[in-house]
């Protein structure tokens, strides 16, 4: 037995591929610096977190947690569902089972893998630092086969080839791991445009035990404490998150086709070998989504920038809001013994008491300087006037934060209760207009995810686990084989059968009849056809479309009003088919055809296309089968019964009048003989008589 042997990977040099990578990695860390700082401190913003706040926290303006807050359930509000659908829409058995089971296994698996989860952790920096990334693998459980149920080897096999077979190996569980990746730890090669990037790269903390358990110990061997240190950050949070771990960087190379393990600071590079993922478009990441960008960078700009100014502003006049209020309390001045003024003025600007009332020592000064001869008290009008000033400066600024950002007052719930029902729809389309790029952009991601998991679900899984989660299941094309020749051959024995009885006479028996499960297997796709296509990627592509529905919240009442549309267009039609089909029944097929047209441009209609198509099979086929002859009526079955009657007698009058033919001519033949008897005996010479 022949062992072909595989083509062995290239060898590569780690020290000087290491090197490569660590000075690519520092290169384009540096290009991203300024994004990363200007991110850290968005982040800051957001969470609160900036360092000279302290007790003063409460004197900022929320104003980037409010705005985000407002986008947020506005571009993403649930988890994207896959929508796979054969891409002509034309009656393909194969391309639709194979479409249905990849919409199951897609389903359940973004469902199993939280991709809502990530959806909204990708969202958030989508909001706010312009991009949000993810990276797809493939994970697989194998475990070795029980030696006893492995299949028995060829006796003319030597032990030596026998031995130098690999174990062999099955897979157990099969499954598209989706993970989010930090803005942080996405990196890829500068460039202008998606299309001209040659490597992206993520990074991944990893325990030295992982690192041993995934690259070997020789790997352990090389990270240094430097390199451990590297990772541990900057701010307290980020030391206590990656402590004892090390950043490893995963790079993806598509000049070079190769893909590269080196931990972060490390000169020598872990691993180096093939993609283990044969993607369409060889990256394991889809583009990420970007919010504003130029056409010379892919470096974004987060909407925060565009209104930072107005929100540090807004941020100044709440703590001068705040510290304005503390003075609107009661604080009262009356006459006391010898001092001085300025001490008691002071300890009445002190905010420790609602109301306070200070002895003046030196009154007469006092009321040299303004006061008067009773209690005295401090003007609090013109700090309230202040104050108003302070507040409609601000809300200003407010307001010139939502032109900045788009979020207009419908988008907020903000309305008037005089506005009529379509003055507030015109108002809602358009303050939606400014946000409709960011769920379009929000959607393709997610659109691309679903699609690159599909080509793993495609390219990967096998047959058994396809049918085990889909829950669809096919016959193999052996299987049908087989059934295709126990038909034939009761079909054979049927035909020998029938020809035996009509020798003998005898009525033939009725023709087998497959079960019904039979039918249904033959009437299926093979799941060898069903996985060819789905390896195929450009047959693939051609038939099938992997889409997502939306992901911003559905309106129920859209979705209610398609389906009523759906059942009113369905109805009408078939009440007004339903009476030419029964006049002409050729037309028939036209109208199924029709008929499922229709259906197939409603989304609604996607679940009931298959119920259509079969029944509209059944009814052409009832259609162009023969039409038995109609029944007569009651008139012409009397006058067949008559004709009946008098076609039997005349056939007995015929019988009747051969019978009486028949006996007729007996008697004249014997009357014959008879004659001739008796001649014979007058003269029984008549030759001698007449010689003589």
């Amino acid at each position: 037995m022949d062992i072909e042997a595989q083509e062995a990977p290239p060898a590569y040099d780690l020290a000087q591929v290491g090197a490569r990578w660590k000075g690519e990695i520092e290169t384009a860390s540096q290009y991203f610096n300024q994004w990363f700082e200007r991110c850290r401190k968005i982040e800051k913003i957001y969470l609160q977190q900036q360092s000279d706040q302290g007790s003063a926290q409460r004197n900022n303006f929320p104003m980037l947690w409010a705005n985000i807050s407002v986008l947020q359930p506005a571009i993403y509000a649930r988890s994207p569902q896959p929508a796979v659908e054969r891409r002509f829409k034309d009656s393909d058995p194969v391309a639709r089972s194979a479409s249905e089971i990849i919409e199951r296994v897609l389903s359940f698996t973004t469902d199993k893998g939280n991709i809502d989860a990530l959806m909204r952790q990708s969202r958030d920096d989508f909001l706010l630092y312009a991009r949000g990334a993810a990276w797809l693998r493939y994970e697989a459980d194998i475990e070795p086969v029980d030696p006893g149920v492995m299949p028995s080897l060829s006796p003319a096999m030597e032990d030596a080839e026998a031995a130098a077979l690999p174990p062999m190996e099955r897979i157990t569980n099969e499954r598209v791991c989706v993970d989010y990746v930090h803005w942080s730890d996405f990196l890829h090669s500068p460039a202008r445009r998606w299309e001209d990037v040659t490597w992206v790269a993520r990074r991944v903390p990893m325990t030295k035990d992982e690192i041993e358990k995934r690259f070997g110990p020789e790997a352990v061997q090389q990270i240094s404490a430097t390199v451990m240190e590297s990772r541990k950050g900057n701010s307290q949070t980020e030391r206590a998150q990656n402590e004892g771990k090390a950043g490893v960087w995963e790079i993806w190379c598509k000049s070079e086709d190769y893909t590269v393990w080196i931990a972060e600071g490390s000169p020598v590079a872990f691993e180096v070998s093939e993609p283990p993922l044969d993607m369409e478009d060889f990256w394991p990441c889809p583009r990420p989504a970007y919010g504003t960008t130029s056409t010379g960078s892919l470096i974004p700009v987060p909407d925060y920038v565009y209104y930072q100014n107005q929100c540090e502003e807004i941020d100044t006049l709440t703590k001068r809001i705040n510290k304005l209020t503390d003075q609107l309390r009661l604080k009262i001045f009356y006459p006391a013994g010898d001092g001085s003024v300025s001490p008691a003025i002071e300890k009445a600007m002190r905010p420790e008491n609602d109301t306070v009332m200070v002895p003046i020592p030196e009154w007469a000064a006092f009321v040299d300087k303004g006061g008067s001869n009773a209690i005295v008290t401090l003007p609090i009008d013109e700090v309230q006037k202040v104050i108003t000033a302070c507040i409609a400066a601000r809300q200003q600024l407010v307001e010139d934060v939502y032109h900045i950002t788009g979020i207009s007052d419908i988008v907020r719930g903000d309305t008037q209760a005089s506005e009529t029902a379509t003055a507030q729809r015109i108002k809602s389309q358009w303050g939606s207009i400014r946000i409709r790029d960011r769920q379009a952009e929000l959607a393709r991601f997610a659109r691309d995810i679903v699609r690159m998991a599909g080509e793993i679900v495609c390219d990967l899984f096998q047959p058994e686990t396809l049918m085990l989660i889909s829950g669809i299941q096919l016959p193999t094309a052996q299987q049908k084989q087989m059934v295709q020749a126990q038909m034939q051959q009761v079909l054979a024995a049927s035909q020998q059968a029938a020809q035996r009885a009509q020798a003998m006479g005898q009525p033939a028996p009725p023709a087998p009849t497959p079960p019904p499960a039979v039918q249904q297997m033959m009437s299926q796709p093979d799941i060898d056809a069903v996985v060819a296509l789905m390896r195929n990627d450009n047959i693939r592509g051609f038939k099938i479309d992997i889409e997502t529905d939306s992901t911003i919240e559905p309106d129920e009442d859209a979705d209610k009003a398609r389906r009523m549309e759906f059942a009113k267009v369905i109805g009408g039609f078939i009440q007004q088919a339903g009476p030419v089909a029964v006049q002409q029944p050729m037309l028939v097929p036209v109208m199924v055809e029709v008929l499922l047209f229709v259906a197939r441009g409603f989304r609604a209609g996607r679940q009931l296309e298959g119920v259509l198509e079969q029944a509209g099979a059944q009814l052409s086929q009832q259609a162009m089968a023969p039409k038995p002859p109609p029944q007569p009526t009651p008139e012409q079955m009397i006058d067949l019964q008559t004709t009946k009657v008098k076609a039997d007698a005349e056939q007995t009058k015929a019988r009747l009048g051969v019978v009486q033919a028949e006996a007729e001519h007996r008697t004249e033949m014997e009357r014959m003989r008879g004659e001739a008897m008796r001649n014979a005996l007058v003269n029984p010479f008549p030759q001698q008589g007449m010689m003589q």
